[in-house]
């Protein structure tokens, strides 16, 4: 669940005295095969794993430098200087440099190694250090254009959203006095006293930068991406929730949001096709469709919880020890976890993870919370994303092992295993990267 703050350090509406893969088959063997396939609902074996070892990236990194998979492809970034420097590396047989760009400086000459990122969309990729966003020609590496501000991507749609809010001037915020009192923040970081007077709402050709569509409410928003065959945003405001058209920022669907106390929300989030809006003093959270807008429930939150657990892709209520999970449709708790466990949506399950040691406990059912995986024995679960296969490893005599957890596949599949010494791992569906004293070590897992 990605939670978007609707101001960051203070309300939307601030309170009145205040200051974010078979072709050797015969014809009757194929039609065997489909028949099988259909009455089995098309569940093909581990769909397709194939454990192999690509090679080596000889590269030399810091032990605080990213490194990504995006697109099919291996990312490296060498922060040192006021330019960092990202490098894109083929997965084949061996590994093979692509490209490397320089991203310009950041403010202050400092980039945060955390803060740099690789999202690839068709033929561009998107460079962000910072803030600052540059678009880069996939196959060259060459740029093509950039924005001081993030831009966010329409998946499959060639369109990208960046968000600057507009401030009065002169309500710039001096740091060195130290002022107390709420502060609001530009799309580049800089603080203010005073709400936005507007929020400029830019859709982008990603293929070019050029502005598709502009629009503009008035004071602080954020924007969410819905997903659906249509491309659409979903803006919020203190007093208004709309969906926008994310081909031409046309105004689809628009409803008045609820005050409480007198106020509008103070943060939001999007869990799939609901929209989760929050507000504090007294703690309500209020669900919307978020394609039809229809509210869907309201329930009472507390203010305050004294050990929360980590929730990613699902809807919980409680702490460590006594969670309930929401259905997001309706609000209702659907089962009920009394251990001291985080939760993250993991190849179409919910994984639960120790909240002590970090370790994978087991891969549950999203409707029911019954055990569909134990993943006792594996220590570590590979960074990747929630729709595609969970990666594990573990310790073994003379190295590592891996495993890998595909969705549909209600078990684990041993992948191979490798030499001991590697650091921290990434993976996709198709490839596995790992660090290694001498750089990178590469492996494809699936076909």
């Amino acid at each position: 669940m990605t939670v978007i703050e609707l101001d960051r350090d203070a309300f939307l509406d601030p309170p009145p005295a205040s200051r974010p893969p078979i072709s050797a088959y015969r014809r009757t063997g194929l039609a065997l095969v489909v028949v099988l396939l259909a009455v089995l609902g098309g569940a093909a074996p581990a769909a397709g794993i194939r454990w192999r070892y690509l090679g080596a990236i000889t590269s030399a990194l810091s032990a605080d430098a990213p490194v990504e998979l995006a697109g099919g492809q291996v990312f490296t970034v060498d922060t040192g200087g006021t330019e960092p420097a990202v490098t894109a590396w083929s997965p084949r047989t061996p590994p093979a440099k692509l490209w490397t760009t320089r991203l310009p400086g950041t403010r202050g000459g400092v980039v945060p190694a955390a803060s740099v990122t690789i999202r690839q969309a068709g033929e561009v990729t998107l460079l962000t250090a910072g803030v600052a966003t540059t678009a880069v020609d996939t196959a060259t590496g060459q740029v093509r254009w950039s924005s001081p501000i993030a831009v966010t991507v329409l998946p499959g749609s060639g369109i990208g959203v960046a968000v600057d809010r507009v401030f009065r001037p002169g309500t710039e915020y001096d740091q060195e006095s130290g002022a107390p009192g709420p502060l609001y923040f530009s799309a580049t970081g800089e603080p203010h006293t005073e709400p936005p007077l507007r929020t400029d709402v830019r859709g982008l050709d990603l293929s070019d930068g050029r502005t598709r569509w502009t629009v503009a409410p008035g004071g602080s928003v954020t924007v969410d991406q819905v997903r659906g065959d249509r491309p659409a945003v979903l803006i919020t405001s203190s007093r208004k929730l709309t969906l926008v058209g994310g081909d031409t920022g046309r105004t689809l669907r628009e409803v008045e949001l609820p005050q409480f106390a007198g106020r509008g929300p103070a943060s939001g989030s999007l869990l799939g096709d609901v929209a989760l809006i929050s507000y504090q003093s007294p703690g309500r959270q209020v669900a919307f469709d978020a394609r039809t807008l229809r509210r869907l429930w309201t329930r009472t939150v507390p203010e305050l919880v004294a050990d929360p657990a980590d929730c990613q892709g699902v809807l919980c209520d409680g702490e460590h020890g006594d969670l309930r999970v929401l259905d997001p449709g309706t609000g209702a708790a659907r089962w009920r976890v009394q251990e001291d466990v985080d939760l993250a949506v993991r190849a179409g399950y919910v994984l639960e993870t120790d909240a002590a040691s970090g370790e994978p406990v087991r891969l549950t059912d999203p409707r029911t919370g019954v055990t569909r995986v134990d993943l006792t024995g594996w220590t570590q679960d590979v960074a990747g994303a929630a729709d595609e296969p969970l990666v594990l490893r573990r310790r073994e005599k003379g190295g590592l092992a891996f495993a890998a957890v595909v969705p549909g596949h209600a078990e684990i599949h041993r992948l191979g295993a490798a030499a001991a010494g590697l650091g921290e791992c990434d993976s996709d569906g198709r490839y596995l990267v790992c660090r290694s004293s001498g750089g990178l070590r590469v492996w494809a897992y699936r076909i």
